[in-house]
């Protein structure tokens, strides 16, 4: 039977962006827009506060936009500071390449894997969705869901107990699955 695990967003990433006042490069982003308009255009960003001196920093949302072609939805969400929209919004490519900032997901997701009855079985089938497109190891999802050090892992994808169809090694965001014998 195939177990399913989820890796599930905790709270909002760190943007890694140097900061213009200060040496630091971390961005704490608490879901807050600033909208600005002026006449029929519209301007959006996300704010981000620095972590080592609170100076803020705007990520464009929305860049000289008329005002009617934005939906209304959004530009509610917009003026309600939506963190969810914020979360949405940090998970777009497009978003993170025009600001030219990465993020750091180091401290802001945990894997759900249910009960622990699978860690006594000799075969396990699971399957790795992702709620939100957060990179993580394959190798440190494994360790941590099956209660393993990342070396003994490491060791076992080696000996060929742990198959699957994407590569072990680096970072995914894509649901997967993979199967260990023990």
């Amino acid at each position: 039977m195939r177990k399913t695990w989820v890796v599930v967003p905790t709270c909002l990433p760190i943007v890694l962006r140097r900061c213009h006042a200060c040496a630091s490069g971390r961005f704490r982003v608490d879901g807050k827009f600033r909208v600005n308009a002026n006449h029929k255009l519209l301007d959006a960003w996300l704010l981000a506060c620095c972590t080592g001196c609170g100076d803020t920093t705007k990520l464009t949302v929305l860049e000289r936009v008329n005002v009617r072609s934005v939906p209304p939805e959004l530009l509610n969400r917009l003026h309600d500071n939506d963190s969810t929209l914020a979360a949405e919004l940090l998970e777009d490519p497009a978003l993170l390449r025009r600001n030219r900032v990465a993020l750091d997901w180091g401290r802001a997701w945990r894997l759900d894997t249910g009960d622990k009855d699978h860690q006594e079985r000799e075969v396990i089938d699971v399957l790795v969705r992702f709620a939100a497109r957060i990179p993580v190891r394959p190798v440190r999802l494994i360790a941590e869901g099956c209660g393993l050090s990342r070396a003994e892992v490491e060791r076992l994808i080696a000996v060929g107990k742990v198959v699957s169809a994407v590569r072990l090694t680096g970072k995914v965001s894509a649901d997967f699955t993979f199967t260990l014998k023990r």
